[in-house]
């Protein structure tokens, strides 16, 4: 009966103060409500502010969640003290230290990907619209975030990548620059005058629309196939994986059309089959074998 009694007592009690702190309660969460509107404010005084600068993309992004951290953490505070009138900034951080270690382990990921995050905001390349290539991933940056990275996949597919991801491996950034080098191996006959075909083809080459021919063209004879000898000829257009496409279609219809002018085989392979014995060939033809 002690144990009941003790019980009921203190169920009493945690309903008493349960009742006393309501309004206590109902001001923090007033407050919250607070700072979730001087927080949508904030941020749209704050894009104001950094749209008349040419600041990136990326970093404003980083302004912005600076700025709704910022708001959010100290409307937070003020809420718990109304709640918890003896909480103060010293005993919030003594306890935030105690804690620190054991939330450290448990979001070690999370953790990493805000931190690298912050840092792929910071650092001026791969910007929003930027193509690019990492682990596999090739595709367009379209949002980054403190947690991830949004990359829309040429074939349209949206990827979410995790910040560490993009942070710890190489990236390829497609379209750092307007332009970029493209390349394609042409094979010609070995009964070919190689000097010749090597005109022909920078004729063919600097014709094209989409080649940037000021830049230069590079034609290399570049080994002995099996069935060819192989040039390898480079040129300058676009950066972007499309322009990059068109460009070697217009290439190669326009070597392969110039070759077929002048007469300059691009052979398919061929086959010689040896044999160490001679081989007998019987006729087909021969009707006096033929069984009537």
């Amino acid at each position: 009966m002690n144990y009941i009694q003790t019980l009921r007592e203190q169920l009493q009690s945690m309903g008493e103060g349960f009742i006393e702190s309501l309004p206590s309660i109902a001001i923090a969460l007033f407050i919250i409500l607070l700072t979730w509107i001087i927080a949508r404010f904030a941020v749209r005084i704050s894009d104001m502010i950094v749209g008349r600068t040419e600041i990136r993309a990326s970093l404003k992004a980083l302004v912005d969640t600076a700025v709704r951290l910022t708001i959010w953490v100290l409307g937070l505070f003020i809420a718990a003290v109304v709640v918890m009138p003896d909480l103060t900034p010293a005993s919030l951080l003594a306890g935030l230290g105690i804690g620190a270690v054991a939330i450290g382990f448990a979001f070690q990921d999370i953790f990493e990907n805000f931190f690298a995050g912050i840092l792929i905001m910071l650092r001026e390349k791969m910007q929003i619209g930027d193509i690019i290539e990492c682990e596999g991933i090739t595709g367009k940056v379209e949002h980054i975030t403190l947690r991830e990275t949004h990359v829309r996949k040429l074939s349209g597919e949206l990827t979410v990548v995790p910040n560490s991801i993009l942070f710890k491996n190489p990236v390829e950034i497609l379209t750092d620059v307007e332009q970029r080098r493209h390349d394609v191996v042409v094979g010609v006959s070995y009964d070919t005058n190689l000097d010749h075909a090597a005109d022909v083809i920078r004729r063919a080459v600097e014709n094209v629309d989409d080649v940037l021919a000021s830049k230069g063209i590079d034609i290399f004879a570049q080994e002995f196939n099996s069935s060819s000898v192989d040039f390898l000829v480079r040129w300058w257009a676009g950066s972007s994986p499309r322009s990059g496409w068109e460009s070697k279609d217009k290439v190669v219809r326009a070597i392969k059309a110039a070759l077929d002018d002048v007469g300059i085989e691009i052979p398919f392979p061929y086959v010689t089959h040896t044999f160490k014995e001679t081989v007998p060939v019987s006729q087909l033809g021969d009707s006096s074998k033929r069984t009537p």
